[in-house]
């Protein structure tokens, strides 16, 4: 899920530049200087509050900036999380008197979708249960994969491989492969229509699962900072 958070003192015109998303893969903070030197401040905030910064950007958008951050734990992100980091963030930007806090910018705190890639234990963590494809094997000798996440532990991951099979043969069970983290590429959570052990197919979404557009709160600031 994502929002930004709603400056109560917002209610100048919405800024055109403020729906827009940023390619996950690209401008991430550790190519950014600017996103670099904030991270630098937001990291300890963040993570005392319990929460992991999985990514922060910052994108100009002609007058102002957009600083993304998203966050992530083991117990998923809700609403209500997402606004206290929101409004830590913001108070961490508003107190700066360098390049963001006297120029204007948008804040957007999320928690990461489900298209994001798996690259940190962490995430195949959060993500067992899951269905993910990712490459597999030592280098220069991977295969491609299909697998449900169902162990991760300090050796690797252990995937339920599901076998490719001729279209209308019955399915064969999956055979379990332990992958040590040394032959485990970047793994990507695949969309299910009805994942096993849910009842409702229109239940499959948790906190990894972002709002539409229409269900996001916009915070501006047109006068110098978000406030």
């Amino acid at each position: 899920m994502s929002t930004r958070r709603q400056d109560p003192a917002a209610g100048r015109r919405q800024d055109p530049a403020a729906g827009r998303r940023q390619d996950p893969a690209t401008r991430r903070g550790r190519d950014d200087p600017a996103a670099t030197r904030l991270a630098g401040w937001i990291a300890p905030l963040v993570g005392a509050a319990g929460y992991d910064l999985e990514e922060l950007v910052v994108t100009p958008a002609g007058r102002r900036s957009i600083v993304r951050v998203v966050v992530d734990r083991d117990q998923g992100v809700t609403l209500d999380d997402v606004a206290e980091v929101s409004r830590a963030v913001s108070a961490v930007l508003d107190d700066d008197d360098g390049e963001f806090g006297a120029a204007p910018y948008v804040l957007e705190v999320t928690s990461p979708g489900v298209d994001r890639p798996l690259t940190e234990p962490r995430h195949w963590r959060r993500n067992t249960g899951r269905l993910v494809a990712v490459a597999v094997g030592p280098a220069g000798a991977t295969e491609q994969v299909t697998g449900r996440v169902t162990a991760v532990d300090d050796d690797g991951v252990t995937l339920a491989v599901e076998k490719p099979g001729k279209p209308g043969a019955r399915r064969k069970p999956p055979t379990p492969r332990q992958v040590p983290w040394a032959e485990l590429g970047a793994g990507r959570v695949q969309v299910e229509f009805a994942r096993p052990g849910t009842d409702d197919d229109a239940h499959d979404d948790d906190a990894h699962d972002e709002l539409p557009d229409d269900e996001l709160l916009d915070d501006e600031g047109d006068d110098g900072g978000g406030q």
